[in-house]
């Protein structure tokens, strides 16, 4: 007879075959914030994961959501199948959940309570079509236990102030006010970039051809002077044999 410890064969799956978002808008919405956060973060010990199950009780594989984007801190860096608390021993910091309609109830209640429990942080919901929010961008903080609404969309734990933008959150860092940029910020800045380092380079190479035309003037009086230092020498040659006869 084998014996079968039950605990290790509980399978806690990666997947549940539903589509990571309800449309294009709250997709985008997802994949810039991660890689907002992936490059903010990208020298502090912590993780960034987007629409992968949170494991919240060990031994029941159906108690999990799956946030929009969670950020860890005091793991390692990188990615995972999945998250589970009891492993990690770290809960999620601060969760993002781009609501919807078919989540919006979920989102504001059942995971609001689920999070506010589980000792989140920082509760962040944004509605990227503006349709079923009060505000489109909404945030709780965890006061002694107990989320509040946070009136100025300031970010403590990020150190971030946050922006509705579009259909984006824009992120602007508290200490500089500098923007997280997006990708396709990151784009366009590079390719502003690029194009100012071909107008300088350019105007080096202006500034070369004119330096080296220039030195080739300067060559050409140079030999001008020497022709004449050397009419001159003739001159005086010839003037002083003149002189001797």
């Amino acid at each position: 007879m084998v014996t079968v410890n039950a605990k290790h064969d509980i399978v806690y799956p990666s997947s549940d075959g539903e589509p990571l978002a309800e449309s294009y808008l709250h997709l985008y919405a997802i994949l810039t914030t991660l890689e907002v956060f992936k490059q903010y973060l990208s020298n502090v010990q912590a993780t960034v994961l987007a629409n992968q199950f949170l494991y919240y009780s060990q031994g029941f594989p159906k108690m999990r959501v799956a946030p929009d984007v969670m950020v860890i801190f005091n793991v390692p860096p990188g990615g995972r199948d999945n998250y589970k608390i009891w492993e990690e021993k770290e809960v999620p910091s601060v969760i993002f959940e781009m609501t919807s309609k078919s989540t919006q109830s979920q989102d504001q209640e059942f995971k609001k309570t689920l999070y506010e429990q589980l000792g989140v942080l920082e509760y962040w919901l944004f509605d990227p079509k503006g349709e079923w929010l009060s505000q489109q961008l909404q945030g709780y903080r965890l006061r002694k236990g107990e989320y509040e609404l946070i009136e100025n969309n300031d970010s403590e734990v990020l150190k971030l102030s946050l922006q509705v933008e579009g259909n984006l959150i824009g992120f602007y860092r508290k200490d500089t006010g500098e923007k997280l940029l997006i990708p396709d910020e990151l784009a366009q800045a590079l390719q502003q970039k690029n194009r100012e380092l071909d107008q300088k380079n350019r105007e080096l190479e202006q500034k070369d051809r004119e330096l080296e035309q220039k030195t080739r003037e300067l060559e050409k009086e140079k030999e001008r002077v020497a022709q004449m230092e050397s009419l001159l020498q003739e001159y005086r040659e010839q003037l002083g044999n003149l002189e001797e006869t």
